[in-house]
């Protein structure tokens, strides 16, 4: 058994800097800047959301922009493996921390660990 839900929107920038990146979307969407500079190389920012709320990150990405979702769960092969049953397929496995996947739409999104503290509320689960 394993639980998932979906966890943070995240809105990929394909631009050398984030800068106005965030202030737009922090305007656009009335969310304040929670981290402009998540891992200090310039490439993620986040906006506050409620604990109750997806996170919203931003993302600086050499692919166009876009927005994709990431699915946060207790066990990664076991929810790659049930999206997999579902006609998704495995892309990429990412510093063996995420993996990025293919929806049967073409749609890429990722399955990635528990992004905050208290892992719910709103959880799926998946026997």
């Amino acid at each position: 058994m394993h639980h998932s839900r979906l966890s943070t929107i995240v809105i990929d920038c394909h631009v050398e800097d984030l800068t106005e990146a965030i202030g737009f979307w922090s305007q656009a969407l009335g969310k304040p800047v929670a981290d402009a500079d998540q891992d200090g190389d310039g490439k993620y920012a986040e906006l506050q959301t409620a604990a109750d709320e997806p996170l919203i990150l931003l993302q600086k990405v050499d692919h166009a922009s876009r927005v994709h979702l990431d699915i946060e769960t207790d066990d990664l092969e076991a929810e790659a493996a049930r999206l997999e049953g579902l006609g998704a397929r495995r892309v990429a496995l990412v510093r063996e921390r995420w993996w990025v996947m293919e929806a049967p739409s073409g749609h890429r999104f990722c399955v990635v660990r528990p992004q905050r503290e208290t892992f719910g509320p709103h959880l799926n689960r998946w026997d």
